[in-house]
């Protein structure tokens, strides 16, 4: 995919316990789609999934590993936060990513987030009034930051782009996708 002959990039930004399909399947599809993937963390740590898979083995093929906290939204296309409970719950204490993102939204470049992902949107303060997929634990977070939950497997709602569970992982790519045709 590219956008007026320019190569496309994507920054998945997770952390420590991050649901490890949520970053794998994503990743792949985005670099099978032809964007140049980073894979930001704090501070630029090679973290471990839930289920302990290394963030190395996703970096070495596909993606370059970055500092979550220098992170420039004129270098991004797209934004994309995965889930597990854990690593959206790190993310959204880090006042960098949290900045990145309301800046990537301010600039109406695609934000993504699933399952728990939509927490970090919530504490970026870019959520009220928008419909938002996530996982259903996080529902009243959702209610309660303004935004409208949605039970959908992906929610558009202008530039930002939610799902509720890895089950709903591809629905989540194909909506991202769209957003560039």
């Amino acid at each position: 995919m590219s956008k007026n002959n320019k190569q496309l990039k994507a920054v998945v930004i997770t952390a420590e316990g991050f649901e490890d399909e949520e970053v794998i399947y994503p990743v792949i599809r985005l670099k099978e789609e032809g964007f140049v993937v980073d894979i930001a963390t704090k501070d630029a740590k090679p973290v471990l999934g839930r289920l302990n898979f290394p963030l190395e083995l996703i970096v070495r093929y596909y993606g370059t590993l970055v500092d979550a906290k220098k992170l420039n939204p004129d270098s991004y296309d797209l934004v994309l936060i995965p889930g597990g409970f854990e690593a959206p719950d790190r993310m959204r204490q880090v006042p960098e990513i949290l900045e990145f993102i309301r800046k990537m939204n301010k600039q109406k470049k695609i934000v993504a987030a699933f399952c728990h992902g939509p927490w970090v949107l919530i504490s970026a303060g870019i959520v009220r009034g928008k419909k938002i997929a996530g996982y259903i634990g996080i529902k009243d977070d959702i209610n309660n930051a303004g935004a409208i939950y949605t039970d959908k497997p992906a929610v558009i709602d202008g530039n930002i782009v939610t799902a509720r569970h890895p089950r709903d992982v591809t629905d989540l790519m194909k909506a991202i996708f769209s957003k560039f045709k």
